[in-house]
């Protein structure tokens, strides 16, 4: 499986005012910028580019997790080069008061990436739980988001499925 590592930077934080960055922790952030290295100890490797212990290289990320200037730490397939060419983001109009438990079901579904709620936008716009699905094809991807209309029951007043038509590179935080 083709897999890129993924360090997510949280672009809210002004990463250079930010008191609780050091010039170490700059160094990790431009090191991991691109992406984790694809090798079997990213943080080994990271360490010995920073000249630091491997333990120093996680407890820093794990502090830049904790407070929020890294989102989130792991692995992103790249879904096209294994074979998953249709992407559709499905929406649904769910109760409010039950979108987090919904939500949280929802996203535990093994063949959904990710699962977020987003805000209305009345009267065009009803939808406000969104989950990513992937499939080989648009007509399974219409069998998976059955599978969620299902799960969701009566709570799934009104869904949809946007597909993807054509792919954008996504990228982290660059700092120069």
């Amino acid at each position: 499986m083709t897999v890129a590592g993924d360090l997510a930077h949280d672009h809210d934080h002004d990463l250079d005012a930010n008191p609780a960055l050091d010039p170490l922790d700059r160094r990790l952030v431009l090191a991991t910028q691109n992406g984790l290295p694809l090798l079997p100890r990213p943080y080994h490797h990271l360490a010995e580019q920073l000249g630091i212990p491997p333990d120093e290289v996680i407890e820093r990320l794990r502090r830049m997790l904790a407070n929020g200037l890294i989102r989130r730490i792991g692995a992103v397939p790249n879904h096209y080069a294994i074979g998953y060419t249709a992407n559709g983001m499905s929406v649904w109009d769910v109760p409010d008061a039950r979108i987090d438990e919904l939500g949280a079901q929802i996203g535990a579904i093994d063949f959904v990436t990710h699962c977020y709620r987003r805000p209305r936008r009345l009267p065009a716009w009803p939808y406000n739980l969104f989950a990513m699905v992937h499939g080989a094809s648009r007509a399974e991807v219409q069998r998976k988001v059955a599978v969620i209309a299902g799960i969701l029951g009566p709570d799934c007043r009104a869904h949809d499925v946007l597909f993807s038509t054509r792919l954008l590179k996504k990228t982290g935080l660059r700092i120069g």
